[in-house]
């Protein structure tokens, strides 16, 4: 059962790890769309009658009806609450600072929800912003006490996409959480078990990784064959600092045009804009993060000077190639970039259905005992 679903990415993963969408809430008009444009193929279960559109006034008894359950029979809920609160891009913003976004009380929500509905487990995804210990870090609190009061056992980790085979240096908070009542220790004993990395590679000031792994896929081996086509209008560069981002190499971003690199005709001040100001892809590294709505100048761009394709995005957030996204090039965007990319999704989802079988298992040898 999947809440704030937007365009699926957290489905297709626990889908791919055995679970089904048996109902989904999603307020995003357009994001329904594109759920309903892949029920064919992906959401197996899922038909209009078993989508919800706004989950502050959702009647949690329709919900569970339509999944054709009740409490305590789903094996999982899963969803990522709008994140823009939470966000490192979000903190710039003073009424998100200040904690006057009305979206941050979403996670209040999904508590909710674990109340009403009663799953064996849960699968909780939002920016590693939350996870700050600044003025975010109480909310992050405040939802894992809600979830024990709940009823659960709950454990939390922030993961990078890259070190599980996703090309792009995303970081992301998980929580799961297991019905308490489940365990087979004490609730206080449980820790999760969560996936081990199959990629490493350096990220941020990581100077050291486990070279039997992996390197990270890079942005050109994600986008290896794809057709060249020429760029379309809505991907072209043009306007104040077009011929800048042409100057900036790949890999780099406005920094390189600073006086404190050495350029001869510096046009920026250092660190006077935001880090993915002219970001540019490298063909042999992950991409940067794929930001949901990024300004007109914000990356990253591709290393040939446009912006990305819809099928680049795609491929760099791991959606399938004929993942239908429905919408303008803009809301395309939005909806990619605030998806979870479904192989991380499935890698969690993954380890998640591992302890809920043992689990199980456990409680099987009990009965037989």
């Amino acid at each position: 059962m999947s809440l704030f679903t937007g365009a699926g990415g957290l489905d297709l993963g626990c889908e791919a790890a055995g679970f089904r969408t048996l109902a989904a809430v999603e307020f995003d008009e357009v994001a329904q769309r594109t759920l309903l444009a892949n029920r064919a193929d992906h959401f197996v279960d899922l038909r209009e009658s078993m989508l919800f559109s706004d989950i502050v006034t959702l009647d949690y008894e329709e919900l569970l009806d339509a999944a054709g359950l009740a409490p305590g029979e789903v094996d999982l809920l899963h969803g990522g609450p709008p994140c823009t609160p939470f966000s490192k891009s979000g903190y710039w913003l003073a009424y998100k600072r200040a904690g006057e976004d009305p979206k941050a009380s979403l996670l209040d929500n999904y508590v909710a929800a674990l109340e009403a509905i009663k799953p064996k487990a849960f699968l909780m995804e939002n920016v590693y912003g939350l996870a700050y210990q600044n003025q975010n870090r109480p909310i992050l609190e405040r939802f894992m006490a809600g979830a024990r009061g709940a009823g659960y056992s709950v454990d939390h980790r922030i993961i990078l996409a890259a070190d599980h085979g996703v090309p792009q240096l995303r970081q992301r908070l998980f929580c799961v959480g297991i019905r308490s009542e489940l365990l087979d220790q004490s609730p206080a004993l449980w820790e999760f078990r969560w996936p081990e990395e199959t990629h490493a590679g350096p990220h941020e000031r990581r100077t050291e990784w486990d070279e039997s792994l992996t390197p990270h896929l890079t942005a050109g081996e994600a986008l290896a064959g794809l057709a060249a086509n020429p760029p379309e209008p809505e991907e072209i560069v043009e306007g104040t600092y077009a011929d800048a981002l042409r100057e900036v190499p790949p890999g780099d971003n406005y920094l390189f045009l600073t006086a404190k690199r050495g350029h001869p005709r510096p046009q920026f001040e250092w660190r006077s804009r935001y880090w993915s100001f002219l970001l540019k892809l490298h063909p042999d590294r992950p991409s940067p993060t794929i930001q949901g709505q990024p300004g007109p100048w914000v990356g990253p761009f591709h290393w040939e000077d446009r912006r990305l394709r819809v099928a680049e995005l795609k491929r760099l957030m791991t959606f399938p190639d004929h993942f239908v996204v429905e919408g303008t090039r803009r809301e395309q965007q939005l909806q990619l970039g605030n998806a979870v990319p479904p192989l991380l999704a499935e890698r969690v989802a993954t380890a998640t259905a591992r302890e809920l079988g043992r689990l199980e298992a456990g409680e099987a040898l009990a009965v037989a005992a």
